[in-house]
């Protein structure tokens, strides 16, 4: 009951399309510490309540980059703290979504693979290059951290349909 509790108390509201915040280039992470780590576990709850993939920090109207993906491949949440992206590879198109633009979905060029690199919740710098939704959320999720959003890169947009 508890745990329930626990969750419950820290999910996060997101941001809507229109937010300024949305709009802006969002601040390097520069202190590692328990207020990060806890700020990450609660995207990722705040995420997951939402039924979404992937969530930034401006989509809790926080400036910083770090994102949080769970690209359902069995790895479960993965935290990237100041990503970057490089070494773009191919391109797929797909649609897409986004919790701060939930009435619309469309569908996006994207590279099919990315490379990133990024530190941890507690500082380490690691590299990671990635395919298919986790490479799709990860140039989706950077956007956010530089103020754009699909809508902004969607080759068309429809009404998103809604789950009965």
């Amino acid at each position: 009951m508890n745990d329930k509790k626990e969750r419950t108390m820290s999910l996060l509201p997101i941001v809507k399309v229109g937010a300024p915040i949305l709009r802006e280039k969002a601040e390097a992470v520069t202190r590692f510490d328990k207020k990060l780590e806890k700020t990450l576990k609660a995207m990722a709850e705040s995420m997951y309540a939402n039924n979404g993939c992937g969530l930034a920090a401006p989509q809790i109207g926080l400036s910083k980059r770090m994102i949080v993906i769970d690209a359902d491949d069995g790895a479960g949440i993965r935290e990237f703290v100041n990503p970057v992206l490089s070494e773009f590879k191919g391109e797929e198109i797909d649609t897409e979504g986004c919790l701060s633009v939930d009435d619309y979905e469309g569908e996006v060029k994207r590279a099919a693979e990315v490379t990133v690199r990024f530190q941890d919740r507690k500082g380490g710098h690691w590299r990671l290059t990635a395919s298919g939704l986790l490479a799709r959320a990860l140039q989706h999720e950077c956007d956010h951290l530089d103020g754009i959003l699909f809508i902004d890169r969607a080759l068309n947009l429809s009404p998103k349909r809604k789950a009965e």
